[in-house]
């Protein structure tokens, strides 16, 4: 197959509030090192009440789309365990906002943090078969964590979404059609069983994680023998990041199949091939499935020893479960292409919040999970970050349907 298909863009959008974990720490009584040093997160994002799934993914794609690309995307789909509606995909609202091409497939998905790379390889198989004429897919996976105060996992909650364009003109990353592992295996780990609940036992989900990762590998090897010399086959290593520190315990895992290292070693090979992944990541805590695009924008805006043509390992995990560890190769002019995300611009015009200002928001916005009719206050803060800038915002439910505008 001569068709190159790959990715052309990335958008992220990190929200424009943010919390410091060293301030959580002092409030909850946590060593701040922890954090820092094994789980690997320094910050959080925060969504105002006036931010959701809805228009954290729209604030995502706006910014990468050009009218051209507007009008040649044929597919669009939403990963989020978010979902606003029982019903109502939040596809349908992408696709209005961004004023994409009305002869569009749209949909959502819904398979934890594997849902984004399921939309990804769905796309990229329906550019590849020909039948796309050209066209375009959007691939937007957008997530946010709810209210956990005082638990031990508040630590590695977040918000966050990105946009991924698809085409048969990759500009970032060539997928390498073909060249990817797979495993599935139902656990109940990690769940939302209700509009309110997130819960699950997170030993669980750490040991499913790593059984997944060593399975999907397995038959990554099966097709790809070649990749038997994975030292040299792949220069980077990019692994799904529920936390920081999750990616350093995946690597070695990995590691202990082809070479016996110390500690020192193991963590001296992580901070070259995946650290420079984590670049954004740590600063925005759980991103849940758009984690593997935004760690290979960090990569990508950070790191300057790897040149193009080298590949990159990608790793997918999802609860439930899902995983997929696949192969891609770095395109001419990708750092110029991730450069125009402009994401560590936009994660530094966020506003730092107090601890206690973050438990007010988290506070009022679960107090409005499952009301039919309210306006959502605004305040000093979207007058001055929102009044001069064309972001999409929530006003609040009137009659229990979602009420969205542009905010300029």
């Amino acid at each position: 197959m001569n068709m190159r298909v790959g990715i052309e863009k990335i958008g992220v959008y990190p929200g424009t509030l943010s919390l410091a974990m060293a301030d959580l720490c002092a409030v909850r009584g946590t060593d701040p090192a922890n954090l820092r040093d094994s789980m690997m997160i320094d910050e959080r994002s925060v969504n105002p009440l006036w931010e959701d799934p809805v228009t954290m993914a729209v604030n995502a794609a706006q910014s990468i789309l050009t009218e051209e690309d507007r009008d040649r995307i044929e597919l669009l789909i939403v990963a989020s365990e978010s979902g606003v509606d029982q019903e109502k995909p939040i596809s349908t609202w992408v696709q209005r906002y961004l004023g994409v091409n009305p002869h569009c497939r749209n949909f959502e998905i819904k398979h934890a943090c594997y849902g984004g790379t399921a939309g990804l390889q769905m796309a990229a198989s329906w550019i590849a078969s020909g039948l796309n004429r050209g066209a375009k897919a959007l691939i937007v996976a957008t997530d946010q964590s709810r209210s956990h105060f005082g638990k031990p996992w508040e630590y590695v909650m977040g918000a966050g979404a990105a946009a991924v364009l698809v085409s048969a003109e990759p500009r970032i990353v060539e997928l390498e059609l073909g060249r990817s592992g797979y495993w599935t295996e139902e656990v109940s780990d990690l769940t939302r069983p209700t509009s309110k609940v997130e819960t699950g036992n997170s030993e669980t989900s750490l040991v499913s994680y790593i059984e997944a990762l060593d399975n999907a590998f397995l038959h990554f090897l099966e097709r790809t023998p070649e990749a038997a010399d994975f030292e040299s086959y792949f220069q980077k290593n990019i692994y799904h990041a529920p936390f920081g520190g999750m990616t350093f315990r995946a690597h070695s895992a990995l590691l202990r199949r082809f070479r016996k290292l110390s500690r020192a070693e193991m963590r001296e090979h992580f901070e070259r091939r995946t650290l420079p992944s984590l670049a954004y990541l740590r600063r925005m805590g759980g991103t849940y499935s758009a984690s593997t695009f935004i760690g290979l924008l960090g990569l990508v805006d950070t790191c300057p020893d790897i040149n193009p043509g080298e590949r990159i390992s990608m790793f997918s995990y999802g609860s439930g479960c899902c995983s997929e560890f696949y192969s891609v190769r770095l395109c001419e002019g990708a750092r110029e292409a991730a450069a125009l995300a402009r994401v560590g611009v936009t994660l530094d015009g966020r506003k730092p919040l107090s601890v206690r200002e973050y438990e007010q928001v988290e506070s009022a916005r679960a107090r409005l999970v499952d009301c039919g009719d309210y306006e959502v206050p605004r305040d000093g803060w979207y007058d001055a970050a929102y009044r001069a800038n064309r972001r999409l915002v929530f006003l609040g439910m009137e009659n229990y349907y979602r009420q969205y505008e542009w905010s300029a």
